[in-house]
Order: structure tokens, then C-alpha cells, then sequence
């Protein structure tokens, strides 16, 4: 190679280098996705949320990861409180009958969640409704707890544009747990709506929030959000198990890809890129071919159509038109046993018929043109006409029988 190639090397090389340490001291991105994964440290996963459910109701929680309806159905003497937190909780019709009959025996099933289900709020007699604060550029909602026993105190959160509600509520079977509210002008009044309740059913009760980010990894580390967190907590029986939900979740609860660990960790991810693009240069590298090309064999040539043809000359220059129309009945009689499946021995109407059928050919010509063999056959001697004559309707035959 030239001394201007390595030169061009050197230069792809050490910008290659240069790209790697600008990307390798980059702040990695933060992800935002909406996983509620009881592990994930992820601003919305839950794993504070669980950890502080662990301190403060020890030995009360247990984590769920079968579908409700089949846990409820393989045990029997379940008791104490469901709770269910995502972006979104959508029960299938017979799971969410399980729950229900679960509560009427006298538990509670609590169930954050920016949507619900259809069937469940028609239940509660409830609808959701969507709050927008327009006022501002950068939205701010306040949430709130209505109990004076409980702090109380308006909670910021910005990383909102809408914030879900509950519509009307019936307040003779509904109890109002905690309500939000949007930044206003200063000529505007505060207008609160509802987006925390507790509904008796049967026996039991039903808790709804419409903030699942309540109980989320960035809404509790900042600030003094975790006073409402546990305000919420507050409403649950501390002697009855807390059964925790890790089923209905937006994330993964767990990677069945080894690579998530060479992906995730920042240092092994930039080892396998190296080792990616080390196996690169290797293969532009030391990948050429360090042996004498190797010549390439021509096949040896198919001449039987070349003898054929040198043969039929022959035959043509001699004279020999009789013994060529022989050859050429032969090879069609041959042709309609094998192509068209039907015996040669007897020409008789069965037999045209058959044949006009299965080439669709009229019947007439399939007889002038065994006509046409049978005299030729009959004569001793053949002119070149009779035998053009005879290989062109021959040949019209086979087009019809092919199709063509």
C-alpha cells in the first residue's frame, strides 16, 4: 500500500478513536418509559416504591407474578388488599368477575391507573374525563389529599400535559381520597377535580387513583412527594396481606436476552463495540485473498444437438427423406405416449378422440394428420414437400398440445 493510503488509515482511524471518546463521556440518556417493573431504577419504574413497602409493611407484602384470575382461582384463602399500578389496567371480563367476587368477601382491591377498565367503571357508576391546563407552556399539576388527618399539602408535579379525573361522583357511595387541580391565572378560580376515590362493594371496598406516577421512583425521590405516597398508603390495612400486582405492567419484569447486560452496562456495551468493529477491521484487513486465483474450468459443452443436426444433414443430403419421416413418426408417436399418456397401437375413432381431447386439437385435423402418416408410410419414397408438410403439421400439433 501507498505511504498517501496509510495516511487516509491514520485519519479514518483516530476520527473513529475521537468519535468513541466523545460518545463514551456523553451523559447517557434517561429513560422516561412508563415501566411501573417492581426492579426497575428507571425514573418511572417502582423499585422505591417497593422498598419502602417492604420497610413499612414487613412481613405484609407479597409479590404477585401470575395473572390475577389464576391466582385468586389456585388460592383459596386469599385475604387482605390487590393492588394493581400501570400506565394501564385492563382486566379480561372473567378476570375481573374473579376480582370482584373477591372483594364482596370482604377485600380491598386497589388499582392505579391513567385508564380503567369499561366494565369496572360502569360498575362504580364512574367515567373518566381528561384535565388540560392550557394556561402555560410548561403545565404544572397539584395534587392533593383531602383527609386534614393527613398531610394535605399540594404536591407539583411537571412532567404532565393532562392529568385523568373522575367525572361525577356519587358522594352517597363514594368517598373523595384525594383531588387535582391545574395552575390558573389570577382572575380564574381553582377549580379541583377528583383523581383519588374509595367505593364500597359487597364486604370489601375498591380504592381508584388515576396518578399511578404516585408511586414511582422520580414522583417520591423528589422533593417531599413521599408524604402524599403515603398518605395513599395510609387507607391500607397493615395487619392483612398487601398483595402487589407485577403482571399488568408496561415493562418487562424480567430480560430473557443475555444482551440486556452487555446493553445496559455502559462499559460492556463500548467492549462489544469494539470487539465489533476490531472483528471489522480484521476481515478488511487480513481477509484478502493471499493465493493465486483460481482459473476457472469451462464446462464441457452439450454437442448432442450439433450431432443431431449433422446426422439429419446426411440423412437430408443422401436422399434419405423416408428414413428422416420414419424417424419423425416414431419420435410423435413417442411424444403422445409419454406427454399425453395414450397407447399408439390402434388408430381407431376412440383413439382420435381421445387425442383431439387431451391436445385440443380438432378431431378433423388429428385425422388428416394420421391420414397424412399413413400414406407416407405407404410410399416408398418421399419428397422434400411431403416431408415439410408433414414435420410443419406436426410441429402445429405439439404447439396446440403445449399450449403455445
Amino acid at each position: 500500500m501507498s505511504k498517501k493510503g496509510w495516511i487516509y488509515i491514520a485519519i479514518a482511524f483516530f476520527t473513529l478513536l475521537g468519535i468513541f471518546v466523545l460518545e463514551y463521556g456523553k451523559p447517557k440518556n434517561i429513560n422516561w418509559f412508563p415501566s411501573y417493573v417492581s426492579h426497575h431504577k428507571i425514573p418511572y419504574g417502582t423499585i422505591v416504591f417497593n422498598d419502602l413497602m417492604e420497610k413499612h409493611f414487613p412481613n405484609s407484602i407479597q409479590q404477585v407474578q401470575q395473572p390475577p384470575f389464576e391466582f385468586l382461582m389456585r388460592n383459596d384463602e386469599i385475604e387482605g388488599t390487590y393492588l394493581f399500578m400501570n400506565e394501564s389496567v385492563a382486566f379480561e371480563e372473567a378476570e375481573l368477575h374473579t376480582l370482584l367476587d373477591w372483594v364482596d368477601l370482604g377485600n380491598t382491591l386497589f388499582v392505579a391507573s391513567e385508564s380503567f377498565d369499561k366494565t369496572l367503571l360502569d360498575t362504580l357508576n364512574l367515567d373518566l374525563k381528561s384535565l388540560y391546563n392550557t394556561s402555560k407552556l410548561d403545565p404544572t399539576f397539584y395534587h392533593q389529599l383531602v383527609n386534614p388527618k393527613l398531610s394535605n399539602t399540594p404536591i407539583a408535579f411537571k412532567q404532565d400535559y393532562y392529568a385523568e379525573t373522575f367525572g361525577e361522583i356519587d358522594t352517597l357511595q363514594t368517598v373523595v381520597l384525594g383531588e387535582v387541580y391545574g395552575e390558573s391565572d389570577s382572575t380564574e378560580t381553582i377549580s379541583k377535580s377528583v383523581n383519588l376515590i374509595k367505593h364500597p362493594f359487597g364486604n370489601g371496598e375498591i380504592i381508584l387513583s388515576s396518578f399511578p406516577k404516585a408511586f414511582t421512583n422520580y414522583f417520591i425521590l423528589k422533593d417531599n412527594n413521599r408524604e402524599y405516597t403515603a398518605g395513599i398508603m395510609s387507607y391500607l390495612n397493615r395487619a392483612e396481606t398487601i398483595y402487589i400486582d407485577n403482571f399488568h405492567k408496561s415493562g418487562k419484569s424480567f430480560y430473557t436476552s443475555p444482551m440486556y447486560l452487555f446493553l445496559n452496562t455502559k462499559e460492556l456495551k463500548w467492549a462489544y463495540y469494539l470487539i465489533l468493529i476490531g472483528a471489522l477491521v480484521y476481515v478488511i484487513f487480513e481477509g484478502k485473498r493471499k493465493q493465486r486465483a483460481i482459473p476457472i474450468v469451462e464446462p464441457v459443452k452439450n454437442q448432442t444437438l450439433a450431432f443431431t443436426r449433422t446426422i439429419a444433414d446426411m440423412y437430408f443430403e443422401n436422399g434419405e427423406q423416408k428414413l428422416i419421416a420414419e424417424h419423425k413418426i416414431a419420435y410423435f408417436l413417442d411424444y403422445i405416449r409419454t406427454k399425453l399418456h395414450l397407447p399408439t397401437q390402434e388408430w381407431d375413432e376412440t383413439f382420435f378422440n381421445n387425442l383431439a381431447s387431451r391436445s385440443n386439437a380438432e378431431v378433423e385435423d388429428v385425422k388428416a394428420l394420421f391420414s397424412l402418416i399413413v400414406r407416407l408410410q405407404s410410399k416408398e419414397k418421399i419428397t422434400n414437400e411431403e416431408l415439410e408438410k408433414l414435420n410443419k403439421n406436426i410441429e402445429a400439433f405439439k404447439a396446440k398440445a403445449d399450449g403455445k
